[in-house]
């Protein structure tokens, strides 16, 4: 169902609309060179989506500034050494939370994740957690939450933030995690022409490959916003939400949790935003209680059995309730 989308915040750090040899030259930079900082784009100004756009039912909505408060102190450098994340000089390739997907990792840069059992979602209580417009400066503290719990989640990354951040998406590929494309730089895309809607995916989709080798599989609309074009220009299943924890506008860690914990029920998809301290902070607490109610932690993919179908909101499993 689409109904009006409500605003949203620009993507952290901002992105110049650079042409796709930009792009390829900034990642090129930072694969042979290893560096661990890249410039972060230029600031740019991304309207609000107006009240008539077409969205879903959990369409979130907006705080100004949200993004720009998250970036401040982070200059445009990555984030790294969050405790309990490894990293090791090894070269070669790392296997993603993606079945059959294989993910190139850097010097420095390859975490290994734990092999798992299969999980098989119809018959155990699991939940998705997602985490929406990443890479950033918060992102690797993250990751090492989910690995105290062996969790796997899925994160929906920024085209520009990939740019800024590949060394931290690559440990997050590296970990096992699952990577959605959440477009290039966060606009409503059923205010875009069909050929707009595909160069925001497309060029995601290049950084994200160049950075890591791997190709999404999935596709979170921003605003939760879609409508038939969209669908036809996607191609790929696209993952809306069942719980929204409304973290933008709640910078409360207390209370991001708590609207986590209430909602919850086996088959979740948990909208949350790692760009946000306030989330991060909050992980801890849900991973714990979760985790005692006997949830498992697992990718998009997974609460499927690797196969989501076109339009995600969340799983029940019928054998659950």
């Amino acid at each position: 169902m689409d109904i009006g989308a409500r605003p949203h915040p620009p993507f952290l750090g901002g992105a110049r609309r650079g042409t796709a040899r930009t792009v390829a030259t900034a990642v090129l930079v930072a694969l042979t060179c290893g560096a661990s900082t890249l410039a972060a784009p230029s600031p740019a100004a991304h309207a609000a989506p107006p009240p008539g756009a077409a969205t879903n039912m959990a369409a979130n909505a907006a705080a100004p500034g949200a993004w720009g408060a998250a970036a401040a102190g982070a200059h445009g450098a990555e984030a790294s050494g969050a405790p309990g994340v490894a990293a090791s000089g090894a070269h070669g390739a790392a296997t993603s939370g993606a079945p059959g997907v294989v993910a190139m990792a850097a010097p420095g840069d390859r975490t290994e994740a734990r092999p798992r059992p299969r999980v098989d979602c119809r018959h155990v209580k699991c939940v998705a957690l997602t985490f929406d417009d990443g890479p950033g400066p918060y992102t690797d503290t993250l990751l090492a939450y989910l690995a105290a719990y062996h969790a796997r989640a899925t994160f929906f990354v920024v085209g520009g933030n990939v740019v800024t951040y590949p060394r931290v998406l690559r440990r997050t590929v590296a970990a096992g995690h699952e990577i959605g494309n959440h477009t290039w730089s966060h606009p409503d895309l059923t205010r875009l022409s069909p050929a707009r809607v595909r160069s925001q995916l497309g060029r995601t989709d290049q950084a994200i490959r160049a950075v890591t080798g791997v190709v999404p599989r999935l596709v979170r609309p921003p605003y939760g916003a879609f409508n038939a074009t969209v669908r036809r220009q996607t191609g790929r299943p696209l993952v809306l939400w069942s719980v929204d924890t409304l973290d933008w506008r709640y910078r409360s860690s207390a209370t991001v949790a708590r609207r986590a914990l209430r909602a919850v029920r086996p088959g979740s998809v948990i909208l949350f935003h790692d760009i946000h301290p306030t989330t991060v902070r909050a992980i801890p607490r849900v991973l714990r209680k979760l985790a005692g109610r006997g949830y498992r932690f697992v990718t998009v993919s997974e609460l499927f059995g690797g196969h989501p179908p076109r339009l995600v909101f969340n799983a029940a499993p019928p054998e659950l309730h």
